[in-house]
Formats: C-alpha cells, structure tokens, sequence
C-alpha cells in the first residue's frame, strides 16, 4: 500500500480498502480486528499519535508527563500488514462517491468507520471559548498544567492581596468523571509538593471549587459512590458546590446563575462535550450533541458502508443512550471491523450489543469508586483496582514503566516528577521569563 502521491491515495491492490478516520481507541481497536483481513486499511489522524485519555488529568495535575500517556500511532501496526497510517486533517467526506477530503489529498475508500469522537461543549455559556481552560487534549493538559505553576510563581510575589487570591482560587466546572479527577488530583499537588515549594505562600488563601449544576456530582455512578465522591472530595479540602451553574466567564472572575462572583484566573471547563463537527459538516444527520444517530449495527441510516462508532455515534440501548467512554469505543470499533467483514463475505452485518464491564473513578490517593454490575467498592482496594486497570490498558510497555515509576514516586514520597512549565512559549535568547504572557 502507497500514501498519496499528488493528493491522491494510490493502492496497487485489488483487495476492498477500509479507511478508518480517527487513532483513538475505537479507530485503534477496528484496524487491529481488520488486521490480516483480506482488505486494505488506512487509519487516517492528525496526529501521529494514540492518546490514552484516562490519564490525561494527570498531565494536568503535573503527575504524569505527556509522553508517558502518549503512544506512536505508526508502532501499534508494526506488524500489520494490510494497514497503514496517514498523518492528516479529514475536512469533508463525500459518500456519494465515497471519498474523504483530507489537507493531504482526496482518499477513496470502499468502506469507512468514523472514528472522530467527541469534543467540548461549551453549551453557549459566554466567555467560556475565550477564557476557559479545556481538558480534552494533550496540548491542553499542559498548557493547563504550565498556568497552574505560572499561577503560584504569581501568587509568590503579588503584593495585592485581592489578586493574590485570585490567582489561588481555581473554580472547575462539570461534577463528571473528569471534572471529580482532576479536583483530586489538583488538591494533592497543592498540599504536597507546591506547599514545600512556595513558602512563602499563605496556603489558606488557596481554593479549589468544584461547581456541578446536577444535584449530584458523577451522576452514572450508584448513589453511595456519589455520595463517598462528595464527602471525600470536602475532606480534601474542594468546595463541592451542587446545582451551581455558571453564567459567564472573564479573564478575572467566573459569575453564576445566582448572581455571585468568583475572582479568579483559573476556570477549568469539564461540564460536557459533544460530537467532533466532520460528520456534521458532511453532511451526516447529527443530533442536537453533534453525535451520529446509528442503526443497531452500527451504520449510518443511509449508508451501508460507513460506520460511526465510539463517542460520535448515538448508540440506543433498550432505553438508554451509551455513555461516551472507552469500552463502549473498543467494543463498537470491534463490531463496526467484524460486520465489514460479515458484508464482503456476503453476510449481514450484526446488532451491537454493549457488555458493560463498570466504571471507576479516582477521586485521590488510596480513595477510589468502582461499579462492577450491582457491586460497589471504594477506599484503598478500589483505588489499587483503578491503578492495575488503567495501567493494564496502557498501550506499549515503556508508558506502562514510565507510568508505574511515577505513581510510586508520587505514593512513596508525596512528589510531582513534572513541576516545570515545559515547552515554554518563550523563544530562545527571550528576556522574559516562561510564565510571562504572550505578546498579542
């Protein structure tokens, strides 16, 4: 197989050609299924690597560095041979003629799996685009991380006492999965290792507040999991505020709906997200979510040879939607790969059908949830059961290594390996510091 030679995918094969947009885990798990397969595949992203977004709090918190979390797309199909990569932007897909544009090139295809998944969705709350702080993809994890150490070198030396406390006031938005996370794990790098590095920072001045509109926070979790998020959180020191939602968000403060005013420099936005927009600008009937309303086999109700899966596709289950998290991704990226399969041997495709295997959340060292059917754990053995999960999901044995090292680092000695503002936005030769702003 062949990458594009003049904008065009030219493949000296007879066999049927399956591109697959998007490297996350649906797109991963369909070509892995697809491997050796008498098909040809392309898995096209623009990025060249697999993130693992678990962990990507983690980047966020300074726990974690972003390399350890990230894995060559090009490595995982070393040994697969009918299936290639392409580092490229999709912009548009036509299937009428069962193309997809890329800014590499037009790319034909027999058939296609979409596998964009999903991105933040700001529900049109003012400010929250211009000023907000996102937490979907790597570069924002560390640009998050690089404002909360720029934040204390602040604090360090501000003499105003009102900026001062903005500067250590963080306000996250969204009582998910995320949002819970990354307020746990932010409460410990500021009691741990930034209270040994700022001394002269009056830590009482710091606040974390976690702002959910729902009356609970991680609302897919049983109800005494909710409630053990809640309260440990609290003991951690996190404002849990519920049914609070924002209203606006500025440079210098976050309002909500009920008319209070949060000084702040720091809004971290976790309240939703919704389908990645190449679906919608083909042309693809999309939900109010910007998600992909599929077949029960996971096709596009007008198209038999595409397939969308994974945090794009709106998959009905008896009377729920599946919820946008990895398993529901592997596991559709699997079925969408077998019944193409099933349609070149002259077969029907098959129903998808989710095998629930739980969820988990970590809300902070030795304190975990997890749901496993109608059984709940939580406390010390949870949280070593989230740490051998996710690090058994880990792709590549180096990130599982690296991985490992620092949580033992951060277990044994309370200390963040990752405590620097790296890459710095200052060019070399700068006569400004790395937390200094950029020049507009």
């Amino acid at each position: 197989m062949r990458i594009p030679i003049e904008g065009m995918m030219d493949i000296q094969s007879s066999k049927p050609r399956v591109v697959i947009i998007g490297a996350g885990f649906g797109g991963l798990w369909a070509a892995r299924t697809l491997a050796r397969a008498p098909v040809d595949v392309l898995v096209i992203d623009r990025n060249n690597y697999h993130t693992f977004l678990a962990l990507l709090y983690q980047v966020a918190a300074a726990e974690l560095d972003a390399e350890d979390i990230a894995y060559p797309v090009r490595s995982v199909f070393w040994k697969m041979p009918n299936v290639d990569f392409l580092l490229a932007h999709a912009r548009s897909i036509d299937a009428q003629n069962q193309t997809v544009e890329t800014d590499g090139g037009i790319i034909p295809y027999d058939y296609l799996i979409i596998a964009t998944g999903s991105v933040t969705s700001t529900f049109g709350v003012p400010g929250v685009e211009e000023n907000a702080y996102f937490l979907k993809t790597l570069e924002e994890a560390v640009a998050l991380k690089n404002h909360i150490i720029c934040c204390f070198e602040a604090a360090s030396r501000e003499p105003d006492p009102d900026k001062k406390r903005a500067l250590l006031t963080f306000v996250i938005v969204g009582g998910g999965a995320t949002g819970v996370e990354y307020s746990g794990a932010l409460a410990e790098l500021i009691s741990g290792p930034l209270v040994r590095d700022y001394p002269g920072i009056d830590f009482h001045d710091v606040r974390i507040l976690l702002l959910e509109a729902a009356p609970q926070l991680v609302g897919p979790m049983p109800d005494n999991l909710r409630d053990y998020t809640a309260a440990q959180l609290r003991k951690m020191g996190v404002d849990v505020r519920l049914k609070t939602a924002v209203a606006q968000v500025t440079p210098e403060r976050a309002l909500l709906q009920n008319g209070e005013a949060i000084a702040t420099n720091t809004v971290v936005w976790t309240a939703g997200v919704r389908g990645e927009a190449l679906a919608a600008d083909s042309g693809i009937a999309v939900e109010r979510d910007g998600r992909v309303s599929v077949r029960d086999t996971l096709q596009i109700g007008n198209d038999e040879r595409i397939y969308v899966i994974g945090d794009l596709a709106s998959i009905q289950e008896d009377t729920r939607v599946l919820p946008m998290v990895a398993q529901v991704a592997i596991q559709s990226g699997v079925r969408a790969a077998q019944n193409i399969l099933r349609q070149l041997a002259g077969q029907s495709p098959k129903p998808f059908r989710y095998a629930d295997r739980g969820s988990m959340i970590a809300i902070g060292r030795k304190a975990a949830g997890v749901a496993i059917g109608k059984k709940t754990f939580k406390g010390f053995f949870a949280w070593v059961l989230w740490l051998v999960i996710h690090l058994a999901n880990l792709i590549g044995f180096r990130n599982r290594i690296m991985v490992l090292t620092n949580w033992a680092w951060d277990y044994l000695l309370y200390e963040r390996a990752v405590r620097y503002v790296f890459p710095s936005n200052m060019p070399s030769g700068s006569k400004a510091c790395s937390c200094a702003p950029e020049e507009k």
